[in-house]
C-alpha cells in the first residue's frame, strides 16, 4: 500500500465484506441448521485456521527479514563510501582530491537520485557512473610509498564491497512477493474467515465478534506483508538516514 488511507480502506472493506457474508449466510441457511454440524466444521475450521497461521506468519517473517537486510546493506554501503573518502588522504594528488569530491558526489547522488528513482520503480545509474570513476581514479594511481601502497589496497577493497552492497540495493528495490504467494494469501485468508463464518454458535452477537476479530487481524497481517514486501518502494521503507550521515561525515573534514 502507498499511504496509510488506503490501509485503512482494505481493513474496513475486509471487515465488512465478512459482515455482510456472514449476514447472507445466516438468512439462507439459518444458525440453528447449522449448529447440527458443528462438530464437523469444528475441526475443520481448526486445522484449516493452523495451516493458514503458519503460511501468514512465515510470510510476514520473511518480507520483515528481507527489510531488515536492505536496511543493514544501505548502512554497509554508506559506511563503505565514507572508508574511501577517508583512504583518499593516503593518496597523492591529484587522486587525493578526486577521490574525495567523488566519495561526496557519489553519497549525493544516491540520495537525490536513487532513493527517489527507486521509489518509482526505476533503476539508477547516476550512482553507478560516480562509482566506475572512482574505480579509475584509484588504480590510476602508481604508489611511491609503502603508505600509498596500503592506501591503494584499501580502497580497491572497499570500492568491491561499495559495488556489492549497491548491487545488493538494486536488487532488494525489485524484490517483491510473487503473484503466486499473494493468491496463497489471499486464498487462505477468505477460505478461513468463511469456514468460520458457517460455524454456528447460540450467540449472533459473539459469533459477530469472533468474526470482525478474525477478519480485522487477518487484513492487518496482509497489508502488513503489502506494506513491507517492496523494502524501498512501500509504505513502511528503507530510509537514506545513512547515507545523509555519510554526507555529515564526509563534509565534516
Amino acid at each position: 500500500m502507498v499511504t496509510v488511507g488506503q490501509n485503512v480502506l482494505v481493513v474496513m472493506g475486509a471487515v465488512i465484506a465478512s459482515l455482510l457474508f456472514m449476514e447472507i449466510l445466516n438468512r439462507v441457511w439459518h444458525p440453528d441448521q447449522r449448529r447440527t454440524y458443528n462438530d464437523i466444521i469444528g475441526w475443520q475450521v481448526s486445522v484449516l485456521g493452523t495451516t493458514y497461521a503458519v503460511i501468514l506468519g512465515f510470510m510476514l517473517y520473511t518480507v520483515w527479514s528481507i527489510y531488515r537486510e536492505a536496511v543493514v546493506n544501505v548502512d554497509r554501503e554508506a559506511n563503505a563510501v565514507v572508508d574511501v573518502y577517508r583512504l583518499a588522504d593516503g593518496f597523492p594528488e591529484p587522486q587525493r582530491t578526486q577521490v574525495k569530491t567523488l566519495a561526496r558526489s557519489y553519497a549525493d547522488a544516491v540520495v537525490n537520485r536513487d532513493w527517489p528513482e527507486m521509489k518509482k520503480g526505476e533503476e539508477p545509474t547516476q550512482s553507478a557512473d560516480i562509482s566506475t570513476e572512482m574505480w579509475k581514479t584509484a588504480i590510476s594511481i602508481r604508489p611511491t610509498s609503502p603508505g600509498e601502497v596500503v592506501a591503494q589496497e584499501d580502497t580497491l577493497s572497499e570500492l568491491r564491497s561499495l559495488s556489492q552492497y549497491r548491487l545488493a540495493r538494486l536488487m532488494e528495490s525489485n524484490t517483491r512477493l510473487p503473484t503466486v504467494l499473494w493468491c496463497v494469501l489471499l486464498a487462505g485468508g477468505i477460505l478461513t474467515i468463511v469456514a468460520t463464518c458457517t460455524f454456528s454458535t447460540g450467540s449472533i452477537k459473539l459469533h459477530t465478534l469472533h468474526i470482525v476479530s478474525l477478519s480485522l487481524l487477518v487484513s492487518l497481517a496482509l497489508v502488513a506483508i503489502a506494506d513491507i514486501h517492496r523494502p524501498f518502494r512501500g509504505l513502511v521503507h528503507v530510509d537514506d538516514n545513512a547515507f545523509q550521515q555519510a554526507q555529515h561525515n564526509m563534509q565534516a573534514r
